[in-house]
């Protein structure tokens, strides 16, 4: 074994240019599908953030049943009261995963300067559970000019920059807001803007609004919430303190759904169903090239060592032995070729952490930087799958070499 290595070592050192081509391109294919890869998990680590700590939904949401289909219709008859939300706090309080329970409101209705006006869709939150919220994200994810809202000060509001461009409001602006309350009567509050930011829609930048919880419960006229988000101390904790919350809750009078981040994140899962295809076809592209590159380069080498194989063969080398040789020479182009495509890794997720370039997403607001989260996981099995891959590429040219008759190769011209 240790001559055929010895071997198929100086058959691509001989044919030095013809290897360096095929190491080239399993290093750039390796490298392509890790750095899209860890770009991929970047992405999918932002938009877990933002639809966990950014929208202050927390890992699960509860709801009375049926309030997902029939609730805009009907929203008093789904509203978790006062009664409902402290037995599920109780509830929380058994669970060491939970760290924070944050009751919301969603309301909408019209916002005026006293000049113009417009509608509007605010989410009702305790300030201090905003707080809690940004505390505990791995990375900034939202950045708002002005000062922080207050528990104790319910008329302050934060205002997405899109909504406070059409009402011309500044920080310290007052206006109005109205709508009708949960019985159907028209209710208004005055307001002041303690905070302007950007969303991350393009859609709700101009309609979206965040208000303390009292603000909203006061507008609507009803100490009750609709939702609960609850926060977790591990994402991986969500499936199992899920089932364990709807095991809990099942005892009640009040039927309760429990939903994962996940299910309530439309954004999320289609931006990874998107990036999950992306990788497929970016794949597939990779694994022809691979392919092509050393069936191409294997192809050649029996065409040119025909001779060398006669004579290996007429020395007494098995046909197995010859499929050996050319397997091990598939094995060493993999393993260059992933060795190297490391280093393309490094350099390129390096090189982009040193520019730090920023682009805009679709259907997002304001420019983010573009990073790599590189999974040592992923590349491990990358260079597993692509080193298998080249030795299967060598399976048919190393065969068809070991077929040939020993005298035909030795007169071969």
């Amino acid at each position: 074994m240790i001559a055929l290595v010895k071997i198929a070592l100086r058959n691509l050192i001989k044919n030095r240019r013809r290897s360096l081509f095929t190491i080239l391109a399993i290093a750039l294919g390796f490298s392509a599908v890790n750095l899209f890869g860890g770009f991929a998990r970047y992405m999918y680590l932002g938009n877990r953030e933002m639809a966990i700590f950014g929208a202050c939904n927390g890992h699960l949401m509860v709801f009375k049943k049926g309030f997902l289909e029939k609730g805009q219709l009907t929203p008093a008859r789904y509203l978790i009261t006062t009664e409902e939300l402290k037995i599920i706090e109780d509830i929380c309080r058994k669970l060491p995963q939970i760290v924070l329970v944050a009751p919301h409101l969603m309301i909408s209705g019209l916002v005026t300067n006293g000049k113009v006006s417009t509608i509007f869709v605010a989410q009702g939150i305790a300030p201090s559970a905003v707080d809690a919220f940004m505390h505990r994200t791995v990375q900034e994810i939202k950045e708002f000019d002005g000062k922080k809202m207050e528990d104790g000060k319910t008329y302050g509001v934060a205002v997405a920059k899109g909504l406070a461009r059409l009402l011309d409001m500044k920080l310290g602006s007052h206006a109005v807001v109205f709508t009708n309350t949960v019985d159907g009567q028209m209710n208004a509050l005055d307001m002041e803007v303690f905070q302007l930011f950007e969303t991350d829609s393009d859609a709700m930048n101009d309609k979206m609004m965040r208000v303390p919880l009292k603000f909203a419960q006061r507008l609507y006229d009803t100490e009750g919430v609709d939702r609960i988000a609850i926060l977790l101390s591990k994402h991986e904790h969500t499936e199992f303190v899920r089932q364990r919350l709807q095991s809990l809750l099942s005892g009640h009078p009040t039927a309760f759904d429990v939903k994962t981040w996940e299910e309530m994140s439309q954004w999320y899962r289609k931006v990874k169903e998107m990036f999950d295809v992306i990788f497929i076809f970016l794949f597939i592209i990779v694994f022809i090239i691979v392919i092509t590159s050393v069936v191409n380069t294997m192809s050649m080498a029996v065409i040119e060592r025909t001779r060398e194989i006669g004579t290996l063969r007429a020395l007494g080398l098995k046909r197995r032995g010859v499929t050996a040789l050319f397997a091990i020479e598939s094995i060493f182009l993999g393993v260059l070729g992933t060795t190297g495509g490391f280093l393309f890794t490094f350099l390129g997720s390096w090189g982009i952490d040193i520019m730090k370039p920023t682009w805009i997403p679709p259907g997002i607001t304001k420019r983010v930087p573009i990073m790599i989260f590189l999974s040592h996981e992923q590349m491990i099995y990358s260079f597993l799958f692509l080193v298998l891959l080249c030795l299967m590429a060598s399976i048919l040219p190393a065969r068809r070499a070991a077929r040939q008759n020993v005298v035909d190769a030795l007169g071969h011209v």
